[in-house]
């Protein structure tokens, strides 16, 4: 029987008691509590879609490709005390090679660097270097004019790579795999060792961050009722443009209507996270996409207000109901990260925001609200999920949880 775990903070919706609209929250600060903290180990009460291996015996050897920069640094943050994973080498550029993290990094995250890691010394992101030696797990928060290379070298040699760069996200083989959204999708690593010759290795990307937090919330809507049409504008926080980023001149009292290649990335890999694999192929969404992404003046998280065409008539009290049923996939599985619900479903008239919503679950839980009539298409809602978490560095966490679960990672 698969591993759960049972959280003892206030619950949101939990799957099969998905009554109330107004979620208690567990917190309201930005703070970021690591969900296994405070878990007790159970036997789980429900049967996953496909077998899994126990949890691990022992803690599996882990790097972090980027470590100094914005998501290396949420990577670091959230590995703290993993109850699957342990720290065991880190990557970073040249200059920073050869220093202790804490010396090398220029720390932003609002918890202090954890003890356990802050005296690790970084190395270069080559493979063969004896610092990564009894790695057998990789996260990459690398800048994509590096990632792809480095990525793949690390594939060869063996690592289960998990990547937050765009570079591989289209690739015929490589999965964007998101758990509550595409499980499926994970079918598709034998293909891919085979195409590229790896023996134990293989890559996995996230989707781009508001992508995720897009693919999760319709999810519920597109299984019950078809999608035609899309049109998402998105509020997106300036953490996503990294550190230092867009500079205060630029952010104060402003928002800037362009992200370079945003639009482009949701309209795109939306249409393959939410499409299916068949004969070992990825098919895309038949569904269109039109994006307009803007940066707003707001510390994490992006908000994104979506106007739906369904292929079948719905009201909104029916999108309601769809999104408060829809399964909490990773939890159910068992993840040590996972939330207690994937997604969320807030009454208020004014919700989601940023600021209240940012944390809920931990920031793996997409939060949606104002689902209502649209007057060109058929529904209009409002959703929110947390960038740098469930939208990046947790994405990838849950990722190389499940495979440890679907015995990808030995």
């Amino acid at each position: 029987m698969a591993p759960c775990f049972v959280s003892a903070a206030p619950a949101l919706h939990r799957a099969g008691t998905r009554h109330s609209t107004s979620p208690t929250r567990p917190s309201l600060s930005s703070s970021f509590t690591p969900p296994f903290s405070n878990r007790v180990f159970v036997p789980a009460t429900r049967t996953a879609q496909w077998s899994m291996t126990a949890a691990p015996s022992q803690k599996i050897g882990v790097a972090v490709l980027g470590a100094t920069g914005s998501v290396g640094q949420r990577f670091m943050q959230l590995l703290d005390n993993h109850p699957w994973f342990e720290v065991k080498a880190l990557g970073a550029s040249p200059r920073s090679a050869g220093k202790k993290y804490t010396d090398a990094v220029n720390w932003k995250q609002a918890v202090p660097i954890p003890s356990n890691m802050a005296d690790i010394v970084v190395s270069e992101c080559k493979a063969h270097l004896p610092a990564f030696d009894g790695v057998k797990v990789v996260f990459s928060g690398l800048d994509a004019d590096f990632a792809g290379e480095v990525e793949d070298e690390f594939a060869k040699a063996g690592r289960a790579v998990f990547s937050n760069a765009k570079n591989h996200r289209m690739d015929p083989d490589v999965p964007i795999l998101i758990p509550p959204v595409n499980l499926p999708h994970l079918d598709i690593i034998p293909t891919q060792r085979k195409n590229r010759g790896y023996d134990t290795g293989f890559i996995i990307t996230n989707a781009n961050c508001s992508t995720t937090a897009m693919a999760i919330g319709v999810k519920p809507i597109m299984d019950k009722f078809g999608i035609d049409t899309i049109v998402v504008s998105t509020l997106q926080a300036i953490s996503g443009a990294g550190y230092p980023g867009l500079s205060g001149m630029d952010m104060l009292d402003n928002v800037i209507p362009y992200i370079g290649s945003e639009e482009e990335k949701m309209q795109t890999e939306s249409k393959k996270v939410l499409g299916s694999v068949q004969n070992g192929a990825f098919v895309d969404a038949d569904f269109n996409v039109s994006a307009m992404c803007n940066r707003v003046h707001v510390l994490d998280g992006h908000t994104e207000c979506l106007s739906l065409k369904l292929k079948s008539p719905a009201t909104p009290e029916q999108v309601v109901d769809a999104i408060k049923s829809y399964p909490s996939v990773t939890y159910d599985l068992g993840l040590p990260s996972a939330p207690q619900n994937d997604i969320v479903f807030h009454s208020g008239v004014d919700r989601p925001q940023p600021r209240l919503d940012r944390m809920v679950g931990n920031g793996y839980t997409v939060t949606i609200g104002r689902v209502r009539d649209c007057n060109v298409f058929d529904i209009r809602l409002v959703l929110f999920g947390h960038n740098t978490i469930v939208g990046a560095a947790g994405g990838s966490l849950l990722n190389a949880e499940l495979c440890v679960q679907r015995g990808f990672i030995n």
